[in-house]
């Protein structure tokens, strides 16, 4: 490490702590709990917000592997009213403490190293002001985090160290029971990769997300679209897409301490705007999964769609790990598609103020051309005791004909109120 290196991180040490000083004066002293709101006046409240969390992941490719150790710090207040009205303000911190990863950043030195995507970085994370009144809907506007449904399609990427938001207007009405609409519109998407990522710091464009629900006795049904026109001049700029479907979810109870839960999804994207390609794909998703004595099992398919020229089917704002297996070989899909059969397996122990285990196993194909991409086998085990959380996981993807072997393991330990 240079001179000039260490100074930065100790300039952005001090910056991290000052970034918490305002949620570690607030006077503790009032409290019912860690993290509870302070009421300041009548009909006035103020609540600290504090999430801070400590990430070891090692990667290992045939070619090159890495070892990440990163702190991450999010501190801010939230000034809320009786009448509904409240203001949040919140900064993110990231800082590097083992370095030997690629950050995705260009020029940092660590190219020859496998992709960890946790950029040192500082932000302003969140500054929103909202509107909600019980039954009636809410109004965000707003630097903001945006998690839609199972966030298949806009998620907020709560793996990553930096969080993905959206400076945008949010809204919902939920007064038109059995129906709840929502819309958004957004004019940035805030990457993951931080101040430093240049042009990919953020994604500018016009993007406008639209739902319309109802629930009906079991049956939770919704229609969406999702409209994304990229400003020119970016990175993404000829990706714009407009996507519509409709999404279903039922629980069922079969019998006592035994569910049947059903999902299934159905979507058609198309070029939109300055998308030069002319194309039309589908994606489709199902599973079925039961629950019984504390066990939870789930079989699911998901099929990302190619016209076989290509043009495939894709998610660029969604929380993207949670899909098509840990390792993440498929952010991005494949020119011919994807289609990903799974099995998994979780269990839930009353200990520790509680535990979960899970395991999942993948099978990876095109949709287009029958191509065997490879096989990945997942696990992890999380606890969380009060404010403090633990969790280790492990994913191993073996490559047929798609990408390469690729093994990670992570160790992560929390604290946030």
């Amino acid at each position: 490490m240079t001179i000039s290196e260490g100074k930065m991180k100790k300039t952005k040490l001090g910056i991290y702590l000052s970034l918490s000083a305002a949620v570690a004066a607030t006077p503790s002293f009032v409290y019912a709990a860690t993290g509870d709101p302070v009421a300041i006046a009548e009909g006035l409240t103020l609540d600290p917000i504090f999430d801070a969390r400590l990430a070891y992941e090692h990667v290992n490719q045939p070619l090159t592997d890495a070892d990440s150790l990163t702190w991450r710090t999010r501190a801010g207040l939230e000034l809320a009213s009786d009448i509904g009205l409240s203001f949040l303000v919140e900064s993110e911190a990231t800082l590097g403490i083992i370095n030997d990863y690629n950050d995705t950043n260009i020029g940092n030195g660590v190219e020859a190293f496998s992709v960890v995507a946790d950029p040192e970085n500082i932000e302003l994370n969140r500054i929103q002001l909202k509107f909600a009144k019980k039954d009636m809907g809410s109004l965000t506007v707003g630097r903001q985090r945006i998690n839609i449904d199972d966030q298949r399609f806009v998620g907020s990427v709560g793996w990553r160290q930096n969080e993905q938001t959206f400076d945008a207007v949010s809204g919902s009405v939920s007064a038109l029971k059995p129906l709840t609409l929502e819309a958004t519109y957004a004019i940035s998407q805030r990457t993951i990769f931080g101040a430093d990522a240049g042009t990919r710091e953020a994604f500018d464009g016009d993007f406008i997300f639209l739902g319309a629900a109802a629930k009906l006795g079991p049956l939770n049904l919704k229609g969406f679209a999702y409209l994304l026109d990229f400003d020119a001049g970016q990175p993404v700029s000829l990706s714009s897409s407009a996507t519509y479907g409709l999404r279903a979810t039922a629980k069922l109870p079969v019998a006592e301490g035994f569910t049947l839960d059903l999902a299934g999804s159905y979507a058609v994207q198309k070029d939109y705007k300055a998308n030069p390609a002319d194309y039309s794909v589908d994606y489709i998703a199902g599973s079925v999964g039961t629950s019984f004595s504390g066990f939870g099992l789930k079989l699911g398919y998901e099929s990302l769609g190619s016209d076989g020229a290509g043009n495939r089917f894709q998610t660029p704002l969604a929380t993207l790990h949670k899909f098509n297996g840990w390792a993440d070989v498929f952010l991005s899909t494949p020119p011919a598609g994807l289609e990903d059969k799974y099995v998994s397996l979780a269990k839930k122990i009353n200990l520790l103020g509680g535990f979960t285990a899970s395991a999942a196993y993948h099978d990876f194909s095109s949709d287009s051309g029958s191509i065997d991409y490879g096989t990945e086998f997942d696990a992890a085990i999380n606890f969380k005791i009060n404010v403090i959380s633990v969790g280790l996981k492990y994913a191993n993807y073996n490559a047929e004909s798609f990408a390469v072997d690729t093994e990670k393991f992570w160790l992560r330990l929390g604290y946030s109120f």
